[in-house]
Parts: C-alpha cells; sequence; structure tokens
C-alpha cells in the first residue's frame, strides 16, 4: 500500500509539470496574439484553457481519494494539499493567459494596445513568459534555486504594473479612449496576477522542501 501512495504522489508531481508547461504555452500564444493582433491564435489559447481546466479537476479527484483512502500524514500530507493549492494557481494562470487573448478578441480589428503603451506591454510578456518557464522548471526539478528568479521577475511585473497607471496618469486629456483606458488596465492586471500565482506556486514548492511557511499576502 505504502508504495501504492508513494506512485500516486509521483503521478500528482508529474501532473502538475504538465499544467505547467500548458501555461507556460498559453502565456507564450497569448503575448505571441497580443503583438500581432492576431485572431486566430487568440482563439487558441482561449479553445486551449478547457485542456488546463480539465487537468485542475483530475488532479483535484486523484488528490481527493487520496486524502479519503489513504490518509496520510505529516509530509505526505503536505504534499497532497501542496498539490491541490499548486493545481488551483497554475489553473489560474491558464486563465489569466486566455484572459489576454480574450482581450485580443475583444478589441479586434483594432489593436487592444495603443502604441504608447506597446513597449511596455512587450516587457510585461517577455516577463510573463520568464515566470512561466521559471515555474516549469521548478516544478519540473523541484529545489530552491528557482524561487529567487521567480521572486525577482514577479517585481518587474508589479513595477511595470505600476507603470501603466503612471502612463495613463500622465497622458494628456483627451489623447486616450475610454476602450484604451480600460484594455490597458485589464492586461496590465491580467500579467500582475499571473506573475502573483507562480510565486504563490514558488512558496508551496518551499514549503515542502523546508517545512518554512510564509503566508502569500495575495493581491486580489
Amino acid at each position: 500500500m505504502r508504495e501504492v501512495f508513494r506512485n500516486e504522489l509521483d503521478d500528482l508531481a508529474t501532473q502538475l509539470v504538465d499544467m505547467s508547461v500548458k501555461a507556460h504555452e498559453a502565456m507564450r500564444l497569448a503575448n505571441q496574439s497580443l503583438r500581432s493582433n492576431d485572431l486566430e491564435l487568440a482563439e487558441k489559447v482561449i479553445e486551449a484553457d478547457a485542456t488546463i481546466d480539465n487537468m485542475q479537476f483530475a488532479l483535484d479527484q486523484q488528490a481527493a481519494e487520496m486524502l479519503a483512502l489513504q490518509a496520510p500524514v505529516a509530509a505526505d500530507l503536505r504534499a497532497v494539499i501542496g498539490s491541490l493549492r499548486m493545481s488551483a494557481s497554475l489553473e489560474r494562470m491558464g486563465d489569466l493567459a486566455r484572459h489576454i487573448a480574450q482581450q485580443v478578441r475583444i478589441r479586434y480589428p483594432e489593436s487592444a494596445i495603443p502604441d504608447h503603451f506597446a513597449d511596455t506591454f512587450t516587457r510585461m510578456g517577455e516577463s510573463g513568459e520568464k515566470i512561466a518557464e521559471a515555474t516549469e522548471n521548478l516544478l519540473s526539478n523541484p529545489g530552491l534555486t528557482a524561487v529567487p528568479t521567480i521572486n525577482a521577475i514577479d517585481e518587474e511585473l508589479d513595477e511595470l504594473h505600476l507603470s501603466v497607471f503612471a502612463k495613463l496618469a500622465e497622458a494628456p486629456a483627451g489623447s486616450l479612449a475610454p476602450r484604451h483606458i480600460a484594455d490597458v488596465t485589464l492586461l496590465s492586471r491580467y500579467y500582475e496576477r499571473f506573475g502573483d500565482h507562480a510565486v504563490s506556486v514558488s512558496q508551496k514548492v518551499e514549503y515542502l522542501l523546508t517545512g518554512n511557511w510564509e503566508p502569500y499576502l495575495s493581491k486580489k
């Protein structure tokens, strides 16, 4: 029975890696659709999000069965509960990439990004892909070395998020239509929250490896 349980824990870990791969791909393609105003690509991101949702459902169902049938304790219990929490964050990362693609669809055939915000969102997209890749690497090869990297990229996203509001405040009156203000505000928020969920995943991994827990203060 113990060997079966360990195999099931390994399977949860594999499923988390698979979810992180999908979230990374979703962010990469969402960025591409935003930069090129590619409606077809945006639709692919939107449709593919259902796969991540289904992966979360399957993982959570398996974890719930393990809790009910195996009654794990101590480190094993932390591992199962941690998997449940990480799957929720990874699913949300997929949702946020989908939201970016949906913003492309809503605004098409116009671009969702006004010209003078293009550089900022190019940087946000690059940071979003970097933090998604770092999260994938963290789950593929659990360890503490990736945690500071994820935290640093999240800080970049936070700073870029604030810079969007600074640009909005500095814009001459009437230079931006209400739809432009709405678009950049929403898109910036999606990227910022994507980073927050990556940090949440890294904190769960750190907790599983060290037993130390510093609650993540959500900015929802």
